[in-house]
């Protein structure tokens, strides 16, 4: 018997698969060590110590990573349960323990940082998260400096804003501050996010390829 006009096969319907390696702990760890090996004292002049340079992309490639993974879905390549898999496994390699040593602050903060990264993308993926961001932000920034607790859940409210298309974050990200709390630097890490989404427009993988 003929199936009926319009209805779609299981097979059609479902997700092509990837086997695309969004990011690995063989990739930590050559972050790791070379941020280990960088310089991050710099010659006295005005540029950018090597170091400090180098976190800044590794948080980039971090964010990337994870919201190509979220792009994927978006694609409909992934089902929900493939997608929360797949960022559960990078997160799990990012907020790992890090070895004794001076890694631990410089590397440690940037962990903190992308907290918000991976609570955003799963409130995103939960949909029904509120999209006025100035309000967010405000509600954020009325919080106590030590609940960090619901300080992770409004910035996550305003980075599923932001993976949804809303702009933030750089008039709300305060530079001139001496003692910025966390809440700062997860609004400076949201906008990363939306520059990430905006260069993954038209991001895509066929089914097969790989990182």
């Amino acid at each position: 018997m003929a199936r009926k006009a319009g209805r779609k096969s299981a097979a059609e319907e479902a997700p092509l698969k990837l086997f695309y390696i969004f990011y690995n702990q063989e990739r930590w760890n050559n972050w790791l060590q070379s941020l280990s090996e960088a310089d991050f004292e710099g010659d006295g002049g005005e540029g950018v110590p090597e170091g400090v340079a180098m976190l800044y992309s590794f948080a980039e490639d971090i964010t990337l990573s994870v919201l190509k993974i979220i792009r994927l879905w978006q694609n409909g390549r992934f089902d929900v349960e493939e997608t929360l898999q797949k960022i559960g496994e990078v997160e799990a390699i990012v907020l790992s323990p890090l070895p004794d040593g001076p890694l631990v602050e410089m590397v440690g903060p940037i962990q903190e940082s992308l907290l918000v990264l991976f609570a955003a993308c799963r409130r995103f993926i939960e949909g029904d998260y509120e999209k006025d961001v100035r309000a967010l932000v405000k509600r954020g920034r009325a919080l106590a400096p030590d609940d960090a607790e619901q300080a992770l859940v409004v910035a996550a409210e305003i980075g599923a804003a932001v993976i949804g298309g809303a702009a933030c974050c750089a008039k709300y990200v305060r530079d001139d501050l001496e003692d910025p709390t966390l809440f700062d630097d997860w609004l400076a890490e949201i906008e990363t996010m939306g520059e990430a989404m905006k260069s993954l427009k038209n991001f895509d993988e066929e089914p097969g390829e790989g990182a």
